[in-house]
């Protein structure tokens, strides 16, 4: 075998692998670093600058020096086994064998491992070779990415080349490794991309959950339901609770009562906001952004017959990103608090079975219904806020009153639920 040519083989393995070991390493070096490097007065941080700002060109060029390193070191290797073993199979073989070890170990592992752990100090280097090779080749790694891109399916000729979203989502599951981030940011950065694929339907309160005021009603009624009710912004109904007409705040309605106190006899349509309407499979991502180029806090949901599916807040779509968001008096509650002479606090989710068993009922169920929150707002026929009561009868003929207790979390969702039979006491100033 010609020595010359087992030589050339290796020096392009070796280039290919500086090549490989400078592309991981400006993967990981952002413009942010290279500022930094600069302002620590680092060796060969301007030259690093230069290429973090545009790290696509120089990237286009490491990637072609090492392919076409290792195209030609296989050229070399496939042309010296031709040589040497008579059989054209065996030598085809032989020659692909040991590129594919090579390409693998020497070009595929180790440099992507020693660039990705030393990324500044790879990359800070690789500027010093890519900087003068970026001018001598011009625009032909360029042309060459378009040519691949062309043939790649999507609109239109752009940069490449690119990272996919799991190659992202991965980036930031090693930089949270890395202790890069905490763990709470790497959730967010997930619930970004989550985001994009997230349908208005799935963050909206539905419908069964809104508190809403008819048209008809008084700023009077409107004011004491938003202040009960814990919401500043409710939406006005018209001929039905799928008509909404527009949106009442608490803010408007608390400034025309205290520029006249005759407004309050006023009708509450007087005082409502147009309502925004947005269709159930609206992207929640792109909502986001036109709440906030519109300055819009809320908007009606429609399904795909035109009726009111629910609504959605700016809030809501928030939450998809940093988490629920609960208030500061939040605190996890026991399912079940005796509170003597067969009263009871339980969870609005308490299972009406549970209810049942704690009144000596094996066996209590509604078709309708699971939970003592769903069983009030039934006998109510409405949702519930805070005060509301209500009287259910049990399949022993005997009666419960059910009252919601206070508010809690940023919903205001009903939380506990006071169980009492009828003819108890309802008030107890230590219950309240």
């Amino acid at each position: 075998m010609s020595p010359q040519l087992v030589l050339g083989a290796i020096a392009l393995v070796v280039v290919a692998w500086l090549a490989a070991c400078a592309e991981a390493g400006l993967a990981r070096v952002s413009s942010f670093r290279a500022e930094e490097a600069v302002r620590s007065g680092r060796r060969g941080s301007a030259k690093l600058a230069q290429i973090a700002a545009d790290p696509t060109r120089y990237l286009n060029v490491a990637l072609l020096v090492r392919v076409a390193c290792e195209m030609a070191a296989a050229a070399l290797v496939t042309y010296a086994c031709l040589n040497e073993i008579e059989s054209t199979t065996q030598a085809l073989l032989a020659a692909i064998g040991v590129m594919v070890l090579v390409s693998y170990v020497a070009v595929g592992v180790s440099p992507r491992t020693i660039g990705r752990q030393h990324p500044l100090n790879t990359a800070t280097a690789a500027a010093y070779v890519l900087l003068p090779l970026a001018r001598i080749m011009g625009p032909i790694p360029y042309l060459l990415i378009l040519i691949g891109n062309a043939l790649t399916p999507g609109k239109g000729f752009r940069r490449g080349p690119f990272a996919s979203e799991a190659e992202l989502r991965a980036l930031v599951d090693l930089a949270e490794k890395e202790s890069l981030i905490e763990d709470e940011e790497r959730r967010m950065v997930h619930s970004v991309f989550e985001l994009g694929d997230t349908l208005v339907r799935e963050v909206m309160v539905p419908r069964t959950d809104l508190i809403v005021i008819e048209r008809y009603k008084t700023i009077r009624q409107a004011l004491t339901l938003a202040l009960r009710s814990g919401f500043s912004r409710i939406p006005v109904t018209g001929e039905s609770e799928d008509d909404v007409v527009g949106i009442v705040y608490l803010k408007d309605l608390a400034r025309k009562t205290h520029i006249s106190r005759d407004a309050e006899s006023e009708l509450v349509s007087t005082a409502m906001r147009p309502a925004a309407f947005v269709p159930d499979t609206k992207n929640a991502g792109d909502l986001l952004r036109e709440m906030q180029q519109d300055r819009n806090h809320v908007a009606v949901v429609i399904d795909e017959y035109g009726g009111t599916a629910g609504i959605v807040t700016i809030e809501d779509i928030l939450e998809e990103i940093v988490g629920e968001i609960t208030d500061e008096y939040d605190r996890e509650l026991p399912p079940v608090e005796e509170l003597g002479e067969d009263r009871f606090r339980v969870t609005a989710r308490l299972d009406i079975t549970d209810l049942g068993e704690l009144y000596g009922l094996d066996e209590y169920d509604d078709e309708d219904v699971e939970t003592v929150g769903g069983l009030l707002a039934k006998a109510l026929g409405r949702v519930p806020i805070a005060g509301a009561s209500a009287v259910v009868e049990l399949p022993d003929a005997r009666e419960l009153r059910l009252t919601a207790e206070a508010a809690a979390g940023r919903r205001n969702k009903i939380v506990t639920v006071l169980v009492e039979p009828v003819g108890a006491a309802k008030e107890d100033p230590e219950d309240a």
